[in-house]
């Protein structure tokens, strides 16, 4: 009871953000509490993605945290790259990284089993000569980065013992960057992109999202865009250093293999030596029929002489063009190639030729099933014209900027906002053209390998984009050296 005369003590309030981080640490309990109970759930998925991907059975300790320890004491640089696409942007950053710190060695986790076989195709001379082991002198080890409970990240942690970690492009976390910043580990986001889908989701985990952000050494996004999006979840000092997917070069001996694919298919002289290629590259589940559809629509309407709508091939043309279709995920290879076959087409398949070049039986194919992993570019070698899949159909589009690179006339579909910034760009610079579904970009596609001049002018403006455009790789090494152990940014 007050005592009389006695002012009244005001009530205490309790700071808001006292408050926020109060809800913060109940939210990332109640989600690490989510995932230690779907922890049987995930290990039943797993088994049922093996049905198709037997991989996927594979490594299972170190998803839940149990690696081998490392038992040397070079400083390490830990790269996070989930999948495919990840890995094959971070090619550049690793290189740039092994070049910079000769006395450091890099670790390279994924999430996937195609992200490992990747990461081993792109980088396997600077690894252990057997897969899923490292020793002393061995540059690059690879590992599955465990799922994100924090007793399974910390056991990751205290085995590898990184120094900085850097994860590329769109996967964070909470756990683990709370449970890397609590054991002292720096973590950048690298090549960061965030589309509006994602934007809207992590609104909806803002409790999650934002401490996940404010908890990283680091944030470097692709475009202003991107950043902006980040802003929004709470991160504020976002610095904009473009994409590193530009910074990916074809490999020589990839271009020379296409090359060779080309001559052996094409043959060296007679009618086939005039037969262009038209290639749907990184296609994904539901998009090769929509184009063998139209395929197979163009081929009955040009036999038809009376129709005013087909684009013909010229004089000099006198075998229809080839079709080339190179399916994004290799589990789906055998289906794609049952469904080309259901349709009474003449299919090759680049598994089946064991060396370089293609037999002379395989000469005057109609589709060439493109069922092989880490030859893109060799892919893009062989095209006259790229349909870039993942735009056909709702999945965001794949990457369009390594058909630029090999200089090959790019069509995409309508939905590329995995790739807004580049695509947008593109369009605007004549590196790329936008059809309005999978029929309107094989006509598209058709138009220009049917005239020889605009084909040239396409890919030379493709080039000239690709390289534009280049320099992220060396912007972001450059802002990392802080985070480095004894080295300042320069």
């Amino acid at each position: 009871m007050r005592r009389a005369g006695l002012p009244e003590r005001p009530a205490e309030i309790q700071p808001p953000r006292a408050i926020e981080r109060l809800h913060e640490r109940l939210a990332r309990g109640l989600y690490s509490l989510a995932w230690l109970l779907a922890t049987p759930l995930a290990l039943v998925y797993l088994a049922w993605r093996a049905r198709r991907q037997p991989a996927y059975l594979e490594r299972i300790g170190e998803r839940l945290g149990f690696h081998p320890r490392r038992d040397d004491e070079a400083p390490l640089i830990w790269v996070h790259a989930v999948s495919v696409g990840e890995t094959r942007a971070a090619q550049p950053l690793v290189r740039a990284l092994l070049e910079r710190y000769p006395g450091h060695r890099l670790l390279l986790t994924h999430m996937t089993p195609t992200g490992l076989e990747t990461g081993r195709e792109l980088f396997g001379a600077f690894m252990a000569p057997t897969a899923g082991t490292s020793d002393a002198t061995s540059r690059v080890a690879q590992a599955l980065l465990p799922w994100d409970q924090p007793f399974a990240i910390r056991r990751f942690l205290r085995a590898w013992r990184p120094a900085l970690g850097i994860v590329v492009e769109t996967e964070l976390w909470p756990n683990l960057v709370a449970v890397s910043r609590a054991a002292g580990v720096p973590l950048a986001l690298v090549n960061a992109r965030l589309s509006e889908r994602s934007l809207r989701k992590g609104s909806r985990w803002r409790w999650l999202m934002r401490p996940a952000l404010a908890g990283l050494a680091g944030v470097f996004a692709q475009t202003e865009a991107d950043a902006g999006r980040i802003r929004e979840l709470g991160r504020t000092d976002v610095r904009v250093f473009g994409n590193m997917k530009f910074d990916v070069a074809p490999a020589q001996k990839l271009e020379v293999l296409g090359h060779v694919w080309r001559l052996g298919l094409l043959a060296a002289g007679g009618d086939l030596a005039h037969r262009p290629v038209v290639l749907a590259a990184s296609t994904r589940d539901g998009e090769e029929a929509l184009i063998l559809d139209a395929w197979q629509a163009w081929r009955a309407r040009q036999a038809s002489d009376d129709d005013p709508s087909v684009v013909r091939p010229r004089a000099a043309m006198r075998w229809p063009p080839l079709l080339a279709i190179v399916p994004r995920h290799p589990q789906r290879f055998d289906e794609v190639g049952r469904e080309i076959a259901s349709r009474g087409l003449r299919m090759v398949r680049r598994s089946s030729w064991g060396g370089a070049e293609p037999p002379e039986a395989d000469r005057g194919a109609e589709v060439v099933l493109g069922d092989s992993m880490g030859e893109m570019f060799a892919y893009y070698a062989l095209a006259d014209v790229a349909i870039v899949g993942g735009s056909l159909l709702p999945f965001g589009g794949q990457n369009l900027i390594e058909a630029c690179a090999a200089g090959v006339p790019v069509v995409v579909g309508p939905h590329t906002f995995n790739f807004e910034a580049a695509a947008e760009q593109a369009i605007a610079e004549n590196a790329a053209l936008r059809a309005p579904h999978a029929a309107a970009a094989l006509r598209e596609a058709l138009e220009i390998v049917a005239d020889p001049l605009r084909r040239q002018s396409l890919g030379e403006h493709a080039l000239a984009f690709a390289a534009r455009h280049r320099g992220a790789t060396a912007r972001t090494v450059a802002a990392l050296a802080p985070l480095i152990s004894g080295e300042r940014e320069r």
